[in-house]
């Protein structure tokens, strides 16, 4: 396991995990804290063995709740300050969210402000069925910018993420699944078990498959005039020329599990 700062960052059996370790302040982020997990997702795709990412909160009680707004006087009380922690923010953010392999927020307790940023740049958004969310920006008079709020709306659409933003209001697990939010509810108790069979799945199956559909999904999410479609069938002609391919298809014919190594 190593740190840096209060993210912890380790590697298990191909799966990479991000740990937010702030419990004190619920996992609230520090500017900080955002440079360094885009440090260690750099890392992480850098491993050819590593996967699949998980990216999940110290502790019981929360995700991330946010910004830590005790450290907001030195990171955004002047114009500049702000546009530098907006500029380090969203890098980290556009690091999570273009990530070249399958990343899952595993969300227990509070995932609020940032927090739910941050699971919104992820594939996959698992969490335990006491998870608590918002969005509370209105209520500090912040302003949200646009990749975060498109991110949001590709989601769970523009009249539930104006809901989220114009109330501000804390909404429970269920709401969260049926607004589209999160992908799974499950007890927390088997939070951790449900996501880790996920992360099972995932890795027993063909990676360039995975990655080229990450990427495709990636362009049509893109207005029309900037998807690069060219190489998005450039990934699926190489899934078909792969040693990956043959290997499926042998082991269907022969009724085993096939062993995949991303070539």
């Amino acid at each position: 396991m190593t740190q840096n700062g209060n993210v912890l960052a380790r590697k298990e059996a191909g799966v990479g995990i991000v740990t937010f370790n702030n419990p004190q302040r619920h996992n609230a982020v520090s500017l900080e804290m955002w440079v360094a997990t885009k440090e260690i997702l750099d890392d992480f795709a850098a491993d050819g063995d590593v996967r699949v990412i998980i990216l999940t909160g110290a502790g019981d009680k929360a995700f991330v709740s946010g910004a830590d707004i005790s450290r907001f006087a030195s990171e955004r009380a002047t114009r500049d300050a702000i546009r530098n922690y907006n500029v380090k923010t969203e890098a980290a953010f556009a690091g999570i969210y273009d990530f070249p392999k399958p990343t899952i927020a595993m969300i227990r307790g509070y995932c609020i402000g940032g927090g739910v940023a941050l699971a919104t740049c992820c594939d996959l958004r698992i969490c335990s069925a006491d998870a608590r969310f918002a969005v509370p920006a209105a209520k500090l008079g912040l302003g949200y910018g646009h990749a975060g709020l498109k991110r949001l709306v590709d989601i769970v659409g523009a009249s539930y993420a104006k809901e989220i933003f114009y109330t501000a209001r804390q909404f429970d697990a269920q709401e969260a699944c049926a607004m589209g939010l999160v992908n799974r509810v499950v007890p927390a108790a088997e939070l951790d078990s449900y996501v880790r069979d996920m992360t099972d799945m995932i890795r027993a199956n063909a990676p360039l498959t995975i990655k080229a559909v990450k990427f495709t999904v990636g362009q049509i999410l893109q207005d029309e005039s900037k998807r690069d479609i060219a190489s998005a069938n450039e990934m699926v002609e190489q899934c078909f020329a792969s040693r990956d391919y043959v290997e499926g298809r042998t082991a269907f014919m022969e009724k085993r599990k096939p062993v995949f190594t991303g070539k």
